[in-house]
């Protein structure tokens, strides 16, 4: 925990530096930062109100009302009539866009110079890193989700983040490790693009989940290496990856679907009975060191009505 706070502060010290938060004039306009913030939410949401913009920023009410006079005052805006001032519409007048695109554009350029001299790969480095913090302090401030098959780079990241997650929450440590970059080595090496696949989770370009499908023979498919990052749960992503695999297996032919899975995992078990699966077997094993039970679970596969099974 000293080492997080350590970290955090480091990093607010470098940054109100990098984006002068603490200058009078930020980025020479006649603006403080709390100005130029709460100015982009007026243009950004607008007709706005005191009360919506002082909530969405968790600014002092006094605080945002002082800031909106002074708005008032230089001509940027304009507030419509009401009993309560703080829920009186605000607009944008004709100097105040001007000011507003004038200040957008200057953080631009700010922004661009600050990121000029990192090559295409450093720059999606940096915004990932940004998301990410995001993600980690604050995931509802990031909606949705989207699912796209893997890339180059995709297999050595679910192998080494699942071998973290577990190490940490079940203790499973080389030998769980090992069975992770085997299955993915081995994933790459045969991929058949007709029969197999990997699907990933994003958020925001942040990995926060995956799957893969792979071909066992003789019509049956297997679901491995379902995870789903802890910022990312609750979302529906899990079931999401699971339906892809389904409908990716019905299409390719396969007969049914196969996955082993642990005991302890509840969640994952929930899911996948959720989706139809059924467990067939149980058995106890020391692959991860511990002894923990490994179990066996079956989802056949069925054509629609009156459509054949394709069999490959």
């Amino acid at each position: 925990m000293e080492h997080t706070i350590t970290a955090v502060r480091r990093f607010n010290r470098f940054y109100t530096e990098v984006i002068g938060a603490l200058d009078d004039q930020f980025l020479g306009c006649d603006v403080t930062l709390p100005e130029a913030r709460l100015l982009f939410e007026i243009a950004t949401n607008e007709p706005a109100t005191a009360r919506a913009i002082q909530a969405a920023l968790g600014m002092d009410a006094g605080y945002v009302s002082r800031i909106v006079a002074r708005f008032e005052r230089r001509g940027w805006i304009t507030r419509a009539r009401g009993t309560d001032a703080r829920a009186r519409p605000i607009h944008l007048t004709e100097a105040g866009r001007a000011t507003f695109a004038a200040l957008d554009e200057r953080q631009r350029r700010a922004v661009a110079e600050l990121v000029a001299g990192l090559d295409p790969l450093r720059q999606a480095d940096l915004a990932q890193a940004l998301a990410q913090v995001r993600l980690l302090l604050k995931p509802e401030t990031v909606p949705g989700f989207v699912i796209r098959p893997f890339r180059t780079g995709d297999l050595g990241l679910i192998a080494a983040r699942q071998s973290m997650l577990y190490a940490q929450s079940h203790g499973w440590g080389r030998g769980l490790e090992i069975v992770e970059g085997e299955t993915t080595t081995t994933f790459l090496r045969d991929f058949d693009p007709q029969r197999e696949q990997c699907w990933i989770a994003e958020i925001d370009g942040v990995m926060a989940g995956s799957v893969l499908l792979t071909d066992e023979g003789d019509g049956l498919g297997r679901l491995r290496l379902l995870y789903v990052e802890p910022f990312a749960r609750r979302r529906g992503i899990g079931d999401t990856l699971v339906e892809a695999c389904i409908r990716f297996a019905r299409e390719a032919g396969y007969h049914r679907l196969t996955l082993w899975t642990h005991t302890v995992l509840d969640a994952a078990r929930r899911l996948y009975a959720r989706q139809g699966f059924e467990r067939t077997e149980v058995a106890l094993h020391h692959a991860f060191g511990e002894p923990v039970e490994g179990e066996t679970w079956i989802l056949e596969l069925r054509a629609p009505a009156g459509e054949p099974s394709r069999d490959r």
